[in-house]
């Protein structure tokens, strides 16, 4: 039997990781950990075959009286990377989502010096690899791609969790953006683009430093790339529903038929950014753990290269991730 302890497994997105993997897999143990498991008792018994320990990623040893498991998700900050040590150290799977792209230089040093026994996967891609995944997808028809512009629109009436909250106000910083080839950090206030929405309106996107830019740009080779986060009414929302989570994939190139083309894929998911999330650790925790499929190798893993993008998709949207073409423009 498989045993996944979540890190944070009580607040918005661990539980919706927890409840995520529970609609498939009813054998596989989960512990909900954090500094007060008393708050995750209700929803253990709810998920069944799961428990809640105490876990203090400032004081590890609580992790020893844990026992054993096969993979560590970190739904919480981490940013001495003690989880990420820890799970080297014992030989344990680990999954974190907070990782941006200027936050991995040591832990890739430290895998490069000591290789990890079983995947370390960084997975600070916006809503834990789904972009990137529909990007990639997106992207096989093209011969040639000139650039990706992506974007996501966060609705207020989207809840977030308290990591997520503090995060927001550190979301304007810096960013790093692909241009002509070339790497560049920029001042994410100075470097705004608008974009047009699904029903017309323009809403103003800023950059991050988000994982899925050096991804797509290892898949793709363009060498334009750059994502940014907007604000405003959902698709969800404008509907009269509730709030979803948007995400916009604009790409320019060449098809393998020849044509030069402007393409947009939308993705949406109906339930939120929990939810999307979600649906992206669950589709790496298989890539990990093998279940399906051949596990994945040890070290440093990235979420396109544990699953591919056509079985990414199908998962998503086995999940209600609705999944549309919404623009092909042929460019001269």
């Amino acid at each position: 039997m498989k045993s996944i302890l979540i890190a944070g497994g009580y607040g918005l997105i661990g539980r919706s990781i927890a409840r995520q993997i529970r609609t498939e897999y009813r054998d596989i143990e989960l512990i909900l950990a954090g500094r007060n498991p008393e708050r995750g008792r209700e929803l253990a018994e709810q998920l069944g075959n799961a428990r809640t320990a105490r876990l203090d990623i400032d004081d590890l040893g609580s992790l020893d009286a844990i026992g054993h498991v096969d993979l560590i998700i970190a739904a919480l900050k981490d940013p001495t990377d003690s989880l990420i040590n820890a799970a080297s150290a014992m030989r344990i799977a680990h999954i974190g989502i907070t990782k941006l792209a200027d936050d991995i230089a040591p832990v890739t040093a430290s895998a490069l010096r000591n290789p990890p026994h079983k995947p370390i996967v960084l997975l600070g891609h916006w809503q834990a690899g789904v972009m990137t995944a529909a990007a990639v997808k997106a992207s096989e028809s093209f011969s040639r791609i000139k650039s990706i512009k992506l974007a996501a629109l966060y609705d207020p009436q989207d809840p977030i969790g308290p990591m997520t909250a503090e995060d927001s106000s550190g979301f304007l910083g810096r960013a790093l953006l692909r241009e002509e080839g070339a790497w560049k950090w920029v001042d994410a206030r100075q470097h705004a683009r608008t974009i047009r929405l699904s029903d017309g309106t323009d809403c103003t996107g800023f950059p991050l430093g988000v994982l899925d830019v050096p991804s797509l740009a290892a898949a793709t080779h363009a060498p334009d790339i750059r994502f940014d986060l907007m604000q405003g009414d959902s698709i969800g929302t404008r509907a009269g529903g509730q709030a979803s989570h948007d995400i916009y994939v604009d790409i320019e190139g060449v098809l393998t038929t020849g044509e030069p083309v402007q393409r947009r894929i939308i993705v949406t998911d109906p339930k939120g950014q929990a939810h999307l999330t979600a649906l992206g650790v669950f589709v790496a925790v298989e890539g990990v753990l093998g279940l399906g499929q051949p596990p994945a190798a040890g070290g440093i893993q990235l979420p396109e290269l544990l699953v591919s993008a056509d079985t990414a998709m199908t998962r998503f949207q086995q999940s209600g991730v609705q999944i549309t073409t919404a623009i092909e423009e042929q460019l001269d």
